[in-house]
């Protein structure tokens, strides 16, 4: 039986990776994060282990990812949370990492969508989340960064849009469905995707601004 690792796994997007495996997978979980034991209470059984901790902490974080299969961080993290966390994979011997991330770190967002997106996010390439995708490209684990539009709620819309690293990122939203389950086919092996940075949005939606404001 393999083992999935969902770190902050109480956000909406790691419960929704949770329940997708848990519905589409025989795999082992283990579902860390802050009061994970109450807060995802509703997941316990016996192919869930609900873990409490902090992803700066590198001694839960180990108890945690040793013997996974594949471990996906499930929230967009700063390079002090990413750089101890390369650290822990490489020390238990864990190569599949999925994380996320924010588009325009590569300042790839372009098309109708650019201006909204700069004025409401800010200028991406210029914040540290650089760093935090630079650390997991220079590791060598067999990683996959997710740069993820801007989201919303509808299990409806599963279907990604997917561009690489050097092409422009032009979609204005996903949902959160869509991600969750992209990262669960990426941990599966559903998705054969490696050592690679993708952007990832809905189809259709090269907008100037996310349907929903």
């Amino acid at each position: 039986m393999p083992k999935y690792v969902v770190l902050a796994a109480t956000g909406q997007i790691g419960q929704l990776t949770a329940q997708n495996l848990l519905t589409n997978s025989d795999a082992h979980l283990v579902l860390f994060g802050h009061n994970a034991s109450q807060r995802l209470s509703q997941f316990a059984g016996d192919r869930v282990s609900l873990v409490d901790g902090d992803l700066k902490d590198p001694v839960a974080l180990k108890n945690a990812v040793t013997g996974a299969d594949a471990v996906f961080l499930a929230y967009v993290a700063s390079p002090s949370i990413v750089q101890p966390l390369i650290q822990v994979l490489d020390e238990t011997g864990v190569q599949r990492f999925i994380a996320m991330s924010v588009p325009d770190v590569y300042q790839e967002v372009a098309g109708p969508f650019q201006a909204w997106y700069r004025e409401h996010t800010g200028l991406v390439w210029k914040t540290n989340y650089v760093e935090t995708i630079a650390a997991i490209e220079r590791s060598d684990l067999d990683y996959v960064i997710l740069r993820t539009t801007w989201l919303y709620n509808n299990p409806a819309k599963t279907a990604v849009n997917v561009t690489k690293k050097g092409e422009p990122f032009k979609d204005a939203q996903i949902s959160r469905e869509a991600v969750a389950k992209f990262a669960a086919d990426l941990l599966t092996g559903k998705e054969n995707y490696h050592r690679e940075s993708l952007g990832i949005g809905e189809p259709n939606t090269e907008w100037t601004k996310p349907s929903f404001y």
